[in-house]
């Protein structure tokens, strides 16, 4: 009987040669506020790698102004020696020794961003490498997913400007909008949200977004005043880690309750998924880690019938979103125009995945050393 010959290595040699981290720092494109905070910049972690089959991988992470220099220390004293001879077409090898020798400062923000600047980086070149997509690469479940807008729904914004915001979302074919909670009364948002529906009409999807500002009590009370207003999804109401209070408010109302864009682990998802307390999961990839981790919470979300709506990120969330079944929507929330030489090609009122082999993102590096400050 003749054995079938052992699988043939890949054409590619996937060793990890080189790594490098760096942080460039880059301006938001408008004035973002919330209940809690405002956006005052994106601190973007780089790290590239290259292969000795000569293969280059470029991944990155983020922070929306304070932490990024802490990331990249924890990257260039720990994490890039041990990623050097690794094997990029062994993704979860390379997250778990890494994440293994980070076990002191693990589960957390700093750490999880560290990893996701890597794994991404190891994902781009290990998809450049096979000539595929990330989209495909990953899944392959679709090649498009539908678009809502944040840019039009921040706190200081009037309900005038809402309302115009909103209504050229409409015109643009965009398929629902993100409207920021959180004034000091409920009534106050509650008369925002009217204005916005008015002048939508009940077509188009209305989220919002209280970023974590809020109490059990004081979310279940706002939930009411939401309710007749066909709200899609009560975003953050809470902070992250009151699992409890989230299923309090989820049992309360008739609202969907989207959580995720502040969980660092897997495990933080298996808690509010097996409570009840998320109908929506909005993992965002750097800070949950990165390609590898971010896939197993939307599979652990589909096992739970639930759907995925990444937070931010949506250049490389779009592929994210393609990969996967119960992708429900991408946030369509512009910040690497200045540092990219394509963007996100909209049609229809859907993000469209790139094409090309590895993330898809075409990375000017002239303006990212520009804005180098580490």
């Amino acid at each position: 009987m003749t054995l079938a010959p052992p699988t043939a290595r890949l054409a590619v040699d996937g060793t990890i040669v080189s790594a490098e981290a760096w942080l460039s720092d880059l301006e938001v494109e408008t004035v973002r506020t919330d209940a809690v905070q405002s956006f005052l910049k994106q601190e973007t972690i780089f790290v590239r790698l290259r292969t000795a089959g000569g293969v280059e991988g470029v991944g990155y992470s983020y922070t929306i102004g304070t932490g990024g220099e802490a990331v990249l220390s924890l990257l260039r004293t720990c994490l890039l020696d041990v990623l050097v001879g690794m094997d990029v077409n062994r993704p979860e090898a390379v997250w778990r020794a890494l994440f293994s020798a980070t076990r002191a400062t693990t589960v957390g923000a700093i750490t999880s961003l560290a990893l996701a600047a890597v794994d991404t980086a190891v994902w781009d070149a290990r998809c450049t490498a096979s000539g595929l997509p990330l989209w495909v690469a990953a899944g392959g479940s679709r090649p498009s997913i539908p678009l809502y807008d944040t840019e039009g729904g921040w706190l200081h914004y009037d309900t005038d400007e809402l309302v115009a915001q909103a209504v050229e979302s409409q015109r643009r074919g965009l398929n629902g909008v993100k409207i920021k909670v959180g004034k000091p009364r409920g009534h106050e948002d509650a008369e925002r949200l009217a204005a916005v529906r008015a002048a939508v009409g009940p077509g188009m999807d209305i989220m919002v977004d209280a970023n974590q500002s809020m109490t059990a009590a004081e979310a279940i009370r706002r939930a009411a005043l939401f309710e007749p207003l066909d709200i899609f999804w009560f975003e953050e109401p809470l902070p992250a880690e009151d699992v409890a209070g989230h299923r309090r408010l989820a049992e309360s109302t008739t609202l969907p309750i989207a959580v995720g864009e502040s969980m660092y682990s897997v495990g933080h998802f298996r808690e509010y998924l097996q409570a009840g307390a998320a109908s929506i999961v909005q993992v965002d990839v750097a800070r949950v880690g990165g390609i590898t981790p971010w896939l197993k919470v939307a599979h652990l979300a589909e096992s739970f019938n639930v759907a995925v709506a990444p937070h931010f990120l949506m250049e490389l969330h779009v592929s994210l979103c393609c990969a996967v079944p119960n992708a429900l929507y991408l946030e369509h929330i512009p910040q690497l125009r200045a540092v990219t030489k394509r963007e996100l090609v909209v049609r229809d009122g859907h993000g469209v995945a790139p094409d090309a082999p590895g993330l898809g993102i075409e990375w000017d590096f002239d303006a990212i050393d520009d804005r180098r400050v580490a």
